[in-house]
């Protein structure tokens, strides 16, 4: 029989077996991380893709994600090859005069993340390029907003077994009240009297539609809706209120019902489809739209001039600091040293800021605003905004020289709130805990999640949301050469969309990126220029560094907030297939201070 090891010997064993663990799990991780440097670097190529003549370009409404091109590492981790929105745009008005391809083929297999903004640009594009070459859309199923970009097409097919997804359009809101009563917190809402449309906070202090909110939400969708079937109709020929009452009595919605209302063409597989774009517009390859990008996108162009315009993408919800990593969305700090570097780069003679925001924090906004008057004193700034640019993404937006809109995007809510939790319940009633507090003033604690707001710490509180306000609404007034009381008429947190925002002042004209850079070139006086996008894509190996480096102070506090697993999450897509309540309580997850944030967005299902 053996002898039993010493204690020394077996706790030597152990830590011997650990280490040798330590060292195989390190050497797999590096494995790992270099292959995945291998595959991101073959995907950030920027390799001319073979276009063969005869081709048909194909463009699936699924493959379109954002307003920018995401980068290999992005793109990798966030679940498959897209293209941008303006990349897209860029790329099918110049294949309509591509010798080399003869026709186009749109498609979407439902499961698009595209808003009206994007669709209403998008679907400018197609009508242009069917003015010059056939276009032919087909779907087994189509989503509502695909179906509006479809009917751009000379044609539209649907699967015998398909339908359309047309049913008009609805705001549905989630409100977390009656849950945060039963958990035992409090949300207090902080927001100026008058704000009474700054409807965001109220998702946790009521169970259901303020009368304000109900009447905003009520008006913006009729006015999507609105210009979403007028497209409609005079493309198919079909009067509006006829296409109510498809939507009303659901009758376009089975594949033989939208047939015989003329909602498409045909009925066939996509294999049919395919034979006809084969035979009757000799088309011998389908080319992905995505890979035909990489050589005509928005910079290609644009790109053999000296002179220059600045295009500066503002995406996502509005934070302080500089994004690393992989981290999406307007970041103060990064936008305005764009406008920085743009105002100051001689060769850039104006600046396009494409916005699409919903807001976010309060301080953010003002420092982006600060750069915005700051740069346009250099030269001009023209603003596109994209899906929506509403509360501090319109903030940004209003000292530029001209505001252009789509007349989809969404936009105005011009106005603030602060929520500050009290968990004071949660901790004493339903965890046991208890918190005691000793200070060397009056209200050394009164400004803590433990307990409600103090009189005073309220009243300040008020204070600010009140002086932001006016700032805020001083702003747009000095932007848009209005006067205060005008703006805090059409302000006080409400939202419009593009069309009615240009009718009461608040957007100059209607259209996408490519007017937005025609007035810009204007304004500078030059007629060839060359694109710079800012900020400057991150290779691959930094963004390697930053998401896989040792964490900082900074890092250690995201991670207090939730936010490690965002650091996997903020590909684009994946971003986006998180449910409204994940993606809500996200970015409660990082927000700090005052917000001006729209209420939420509008989709096209």
């Amino acid at each position: 029989m053996k002898k039993p090891l010493s204690f020394g010997m077996t706790m030597l064993a152990s830590a011997l077996g650990v280490v040798i663990v330590s060292v195989v799990c390190g050497l797999l991780m590096f494995a790992m991380m270099m292959l995945m440097v291998a595959s991101v670097a073959s995907m950030d190529g920027k390799e001319m893709v073979p276009v063969r003549t005869g081709s048909v370009l194909k463009v699936d409404l699924s493959h379109i994600s954002g307003d920018r091109t995401q980068s290999g590492l992005t793109m990798s981790l966030g679940g498959g090859k897209t293209v941008g929105l303006v990349d897209a745009v860029y790329a099918i008005r110049n294949a309509a005069d591509d010798d080399r391809i003869n026709a186009l083929y749109l498609t979407d297999n439902g499961l698009g993340e595209l808003s009206w903004g994007s669709l209403t640009e998008l679907r400018s594009a197609i009508e242009d390029f069917k003015d010059k070459k056939p276009v032919v859309a087909y779907a087994a199923t189509w989503s509502q907003g695909g179906y509006y970009v479809a009917t751009a097409a000379n044609r539209i097919c649907l699967h015998p077994s398909g339908m359309i997804d047309f049913r008009g359009m609805g705001g549905e809101v989630m409100y977390y009240k009656d849950l945060m009563d039963k958990l035992g917190v409090e949300m207090q809402l902080i927001r100026p009297e008058s704000c009474s449309y700054k409807s965001a906070g109220e998702v946790y202090t009521l169970n259901h539609m303020s009368a304000a909110n109900r009447e905003q939400i009520r008006a913006y969708i009729s006015s999507i809706w609105n210009t979403a079937t007028a497209a409609i109709a005079a493309s198919r020929g079909i009067d509006v209120a006829k296409l109510n009452t498809i939507a009303d009595n659901l009758s376009g919605y089975l594949a033989e019902d939208a047939r015989q209302n003329s909602l498409v063409d045909a009925l066939c597989f996509e294999e049919d489809v395919r034979q006809q774009l084969k035979g009757k517009h000799d088309g011998k390859q389908l080319l992905p739209l995505e890979d035909y990008a990489k050589n005509f996108n928005l910079t290609t162009a644009h790109q053999k001039a000296k002179d220059k315009i600045a295009v500066i993408y503002a995406e996502g919800n509005v934070v302080d600091g500089s994004a690393r990593g992989m981290d999406m969305g307007v970041y103060g700090d990064d936008i305005v040293k764009a406008l920085r570097q743009a105002s100051e780069d001689k060769n850039v003679k104006a600046i396009v800021l494409r916005v699409n925001s919903p807001g976010g924090q309060a301080t953010a906004s003002e420092s982006m605003t600060h750069a915005v008057i700051q740069a346009r004193e250099k030269k001009p700034v023209i603003v596109s905004m994209g899906d929506l640019a509403a509360s501090a993404g319109y903030e940004m937006s209003c000292m530029a020289n001209v505001i252009v809109a789509q007349p989809t995007t969404i936009t105005g809510s011009i106005g603030v709130f602060g929520t500050i939790p009290n968990v004071g319940k949660l901790l004493n009633q339903k965890l046991g805990l208890h918190v005691d507090t000793v200070g060397t003033n009056r209200n050394a604690n009164g400004l803590n999640i433990f307990r409600p707001l103090s009189p005073t710490a309220m009243a300040m509180m008020e204070r600010n949301v009140e002086d932001f306000y006016k700032v805020f609404v001083g702003r747009v007034a000095e932007g848009r050469g209005m006067s205060y009381d005008a703006v805090h008429q059409i302000a006080r947190g409400r939202v419009w969309t593009g069309v009615d925002a240009k009718r009461i002042g608040l957007v100059d004209t209607l259209g996408g990126i490519d007017l937005a850079l025609s007035i810009a070139a204007e304004k500078a006086g030059i007629e060839k220029y060359a694109v710079k996008v800012y900020p400057a894509e991150k290779d691959t190996w930094t963004q390697l560094q930053e998401l896989f480096g040792e964490a900082t102070d900074n890092d250690l506090d995201l991670m207090a907030k939730g936010r490690l697993a965002y650091r996997w999450k903020t590909g684009k897509k994946a971003q986006k297939t998180l449910s409204h309540l994940e993606q809500d309580l996200l970015f409660v997850t990082q927000s700090e201070g005052l917000q001006a944030r729209i209420p939420f967005v509008v989709l096209p299902y």
